[in-house]
């Protein structure tokens, strides 16, 4: 369903400067908008998405979602990143009804009936979760922008509520795969309709589109393959640690940690220079802790793997990327 600029104004509410901004161009005579990577693995980048593979995107998770004119989306990001982008795009192609707030880590600010979805970060979601009468009017939350912490995911089957975790880029215009939340074992994504995959040499996933532009995208996560429609995702492939030899990834380790982890402290696993193994993993929090000696002895119990075991704690600031993402850093022993 196409509208006129002027005429989806008036579909979406509290419509901020970057989403009206982003509008105008969505409706310009360019075939591309310029976005910005999230700078994961470095400073952000320039970025020019075409508007048609935003568009195959958006069709997509509508689809999924069963997103039409009927509906309701709630968008608490900014527009000057993809996840704001695509939900206005959704809404474009929809017909629905898009109402946008500023972003906060107390979406839902009013009473807006039936949310059918709602896009956030995992920052935003306990106060989705931990309140009754916001909880019951979202249908649908698709959740991105960073990794999902276990106890969220161990909240969300509590609640009972409809969650997906996304797997995707900028270049991809937003996900590609989806992983509903429904146990805390079974961490399986599947792809969009759209969408197979495949593995290159060194494990890391490849994103295949037959109607996106892109055609054949390698991607730097390492994966285990079940099939060309789902995988399980391991961690990022310019983070292993190779200690000895054996490939350690962060991601794996922190996920085993972080119910010992003091719900205060900040934390990420980094590499660090070792004599003896050549890299080995350490934990870096982001403020001191009293009894740390036992934190580390209890995360060494803990972890599966010996090699996995930090060798020690490191208290240091942790800066995040302009979209809240921890930037890692390695460290010389």
């Amino acid at each position: 369903m196409e509208l006129h600029c002027d005429k989806f104004l008036e579909n979406i509410h509290n419509c901020t400067p970057e989403a009206i901004k982003f509008i105008h161009q969505w409706f310009d005579d360019s075939s591309h908008i310029v976005a910005h990577t999230s700078g994961s693995t470095g400073s952000p980048k320039e970025i020019r998405l075409l508007k048609s593979d935003m568009l195959a995107s958006a069709l997509s998770t509508n689809d999924y979602f069963r997103i039409n004119k009927n509906s309701t989306m709630l968008c608490p990001l900014s527009a000057e990143y993809i996840a704001g982008k695509m939900m206005i795009v959704r809404a474009i192609v929809s017909g629905a009804q898009l109402w946008m707030e500023a972003p906060s880590n107390t979406p839902i600010q009013r009473d807006y009936g039936q949310i059918d979805l709602i896009a956030v970060v995992p920052s935003q979601l306990n106060h989705i979760l931990t309140d009754n009468s916001r909880k019951s009017q979202v249908q649908n939350i698709l959740i991105g922008g960073a990794q999902l912490p276990s106890d969220s995911a161990r909240q969300i089957i509590e609640v009972g509520v409809n969650a997906y975790v996304s797997y995707g880029m900028t270049e991809t215009c937003s996900h590609v795969a989806l992983r509903k939340i429904v146990n805390l074992t079974d961490e399986i994504y599947e792809a969009m309709s759209d969408i197979s995959f495949s593995q290159d040499q060194r494990d890391c996933l490849i994103i295949h589109s037959d109607i996106r532009s892109f055609k054949k995208l390698h991607s730097n996560d390492v994966v285990r393959l079940i099939d060309e429609r789902h995988f399980v995702w391991i961690g990022r492939a310019d983070n292993v640690i190779n200690s000895g030899g054996i490939k350690i990834y962060p991601e794996d380790v922190e996920q085993q940690i972080q119910s010992l982890i003091p719900a205060e402290i900040e934390y990420y696993i980094a590499k660090s220079t070792d004599e003896k193994w050549g890299e080995v993993p350490v934990l870096v929090i982001s403020k001191d802790i009293v009894e740390s000696d036992n934190l580390l002895n209890a995360i060494r119990n803990h972890v599966k793997l010996k090699a996995q075991r930090p060798a020690r704690i490191i208290v240091a600031d942790i800066e995040h990327t302009s979209s809240g993402k921890i930037i890692r850093r390695q460290f010389k022993n």
